[in-house]
């Protein structure tokens, strides 16, 4: 078994696609499956369930896929010494933030990073917020842009870059939501919410609840990831609690309402996070020297 075999099957277990990690492999969909096929026959077990939807790691490609994952960064990190010893900083760097984080922080720190190490070449995977620790701790990502949870695990280093605050926002259309705000005092258990499923945010909505005092609150809709909430909102399907940054590069902005909150909500710290262990990595500790 080749270390290219090892790239193409951590590819195919992260796209969980046939065609997209052939195209991006450039090759085509039967070459990339007898090549799977020949991995299978060398191990003995299938390591994928595939059918015409899907394809899912089988107990067998879990296992492999830790192995994969060890085997290709420590492959990755031979190559990097030896280019150190050419005096070149160059190789593969895997970095994962939310779609909004890659266009209104991420362009100003790559921008600074790439005009000292052009040779680098950035992996950039998006995704919900939520699961950059995860990214991080399962060595998915090498660093990730995160919002700072409420206990940052002991394995894991974190450098602010900025504070995000949050607000509330509603409707512009008359519906359910616009007319129980229309009552004095408010009801805030009737109002239907829109929620992250977790992070940090969520975790800051259920503090507001928590000192709202809403035991029960109507939750509408949980939804993996920020950016889908706004529209949801601007539908007239409820109310959301979500960072400024969200709200702002939405395209449908303008088709929700700021809420003034006399409880205001606790920011959200926003960093970068990697694990301290790979801090003495060079590609990582450039990056995080940069910082």
């Amino acid at each position: 078994m080749q270390f290219n075999d090892l790239k193409l099957f951590l590819h195919l277990a992260q796209s969980q696609n046939f065609s997209k990690s052939a195209v991006q492999n450039h090759m085509s969909p039967s070459t990339l499956s007898r090549q799977v096929q020949r991995m299978e026959e060398e191990l003995g077990r299938p390591l994928f369930f595939r059918d015409n939807r899907q394809v899912l790691l089988t107990e067998t490609g879990e296992k492999f896929l830790r192995f994969a994952q060890q085997q290709w960064q420590q492959w990755t990190y031979f190559k990097q010494e030896l280019l150190d010893e050419q005096h070149t900083l160059s190789g593969e760097l895997r970095l994962f933030c939310s779609v909004t984080a890659a266009y209104s922080h991420l362009p100003q720190i790559l921008e600074k990073f790439r005009r000292r190490y052009p040779q680098v070449e950035i992996k950039l995977t998006t995704g919900d917020p939520a699961l950059a620790v995860s990214h991080i701790e399962t060595e998915q990502s090498d660093l990730a842009l995160a919002g700072s949870p409420l206990h940052i695990p002991n394995t894991l280093d974190f450098h602010p870059i900025d504070n995000l605050n949050l607000s509330l926002i509603a409707p512009r259309v008359a519906c359910v939501s616009t007319q129980l705000l229309q009552e004095n005092p408010i009801d805030w258990s009737k109002i239907p919410f829109i929620l992250p499923v977790e992070g940090p945010a969520r975790q800051r909505i259920d503090q507001w609840f928590r000192h709202q005092k809403i035991k029960h609150p109507q939750i509408y809709a949980t939804v993996s990831g920020h950016e889908g909430i706004v529209p949801m909102v601007a539908l007239g399907c409820g109310l959301a609690l979500l960072p400024d940054v969200v709200i702002r590069h939405s395209p449908m902005n303008t088709q929700v309402s700021y809420l003034h909150l006399e409880t205001p909500i606790a920011p959200i710290e926003l960093g970068v996070c990697v694990q301290k262990k790979r801090l003495d990595q060079p590609l990582i500790q450039a990056f995080w020297q940069m910082l």
